[in-house]
């Protein structure tokens, strides 16, 4: 089996937030991986040595800071009204709604959905602020969430 039903994610509550409702087509398009298809994932395009963004090392291309060419902060955007995602975010990303992306909170844990449900419902996601990378399939760039409210934006090497 590739996915798990949202209520067995640890962290399923944040997609269940009553302060922050998702529609029903978006939860259907936001598919938590299974423990085995989160780690190959994670080996693929994350990294071969470590389970977590905490302990990136040299190696692994998230460590390399040549790879991040933009940096912005999310939090206060979050902490508003507005809905949308930060503009350097926008305007860095240009990916098709219909993109897949993968939001890489660790080896064990990837959640899978489009780029589209992912803009509507960013503020669910971040509640995992444990420094997540968000990919998309067969594109180079990403964009890594850092506890401290501050995002990188860079190409996978």
């Amino acid at each position: 089996m590739s996915y798990i039903a949202i209520d067995d994610l640890k962290h399923g509550w944040a997609f269940r937030f009553k302060a922050l409702p998702i529609s029903e087509l978006d939860l259907k398009a936001i598919k938590p991986m299974s423990t085995d298809r989160s780690t190959g994932l994670w080996s693929q395009f994350i990294s071969r040595q470590v389970d977590h963004p905490d302990f990136f090392k040299k190696g692994d291309w998230p460590f390399d800071e040549n790879n991040w060419t933009e940096t912005g902060e999310w939090q206060t955007r979050w902490e508003s009204d507005d809905d949308s995602l930060p503009e350097e975010i926008m305007q860095a990303i240009d990916w098709q709604d219909n993109t897949t992306v993968y939001y890489c909170n660790s080896r064990k844990q990837v959640i899978e959905c489009n780029w589209g449900a992912f803009k509507r419902c960013w503020k669910n996601f971040l509640m995992m602020d444990d420094g997540p990378i968000l990919i998309g399939k067969k594109r180079p760039e990403a964009i890594q969430f850092l506890q401290s409210g501050q995002f990188k934006i860079g190409r996978k090497s």
